[in-house]
């Protein structure tokens, strides 16, 4: 059973409209330039799953971070999806995040982000359909 869902109305594809019914999201879409569209204001699906995916992970983080009484409270998340040509003729999604978290060793930061990898809703929807590298930097 859900303990929550997200509601949101899109218009025209890439080149519409994307609203929620919280009001909390109201933006257009556009088409970025290297993908044969004009660019200019507005965001695209690639942005709007970095930006959720990014969010997940860093919340995971968090909390696999505060179970193991570390402080990551000023960790940063470069979340960046690329939209790569797929075998198939078509595209496919891959992610990398850069995992800044000041304070812990290279080792310590790898074990807490992948563990966080292991938690985030995100990464279990994604797992073994979309390649993630997390980067320690």
């Amino acid at each position: 059973m859900a303990v929550y869902t997200a509601k949101v109305t899109v218009h025209g594809g890439r080149q519409g409209k994307v609203e929620s019914t919280t009001g909390g999201l109201d933006v257009d879409l556009v088409m970025p330039k290297e993908l044969g569209g004009g660019g200019g204001t507005g965001t695209n699906p690639e942005e709007l799953f970095a930006a959720g995916y990014g969010a997940c992970y860093q919340s995971a983080l968090a909390n696999v971070a505060r179970q193991a009484k570390l402080d990551v409270k000023d960790t940063t998340i470069v979340n960046n999806v690329m939209l790569d040509k797929d075998t198939d003729g078509g595209f496919k999604l891959s992610v990398r995040m850069d995992i800044n978290i000041p304070g812990l060793s290279k080792e310590e930061a790898t074990d807490i982000a992948k563990k966080a990898h292991e938690f985030c809703p995100y990464s279990k929807a994604i797992r073994g359909n979309i390649d993630v590298q997390l980067n320690i930097v």
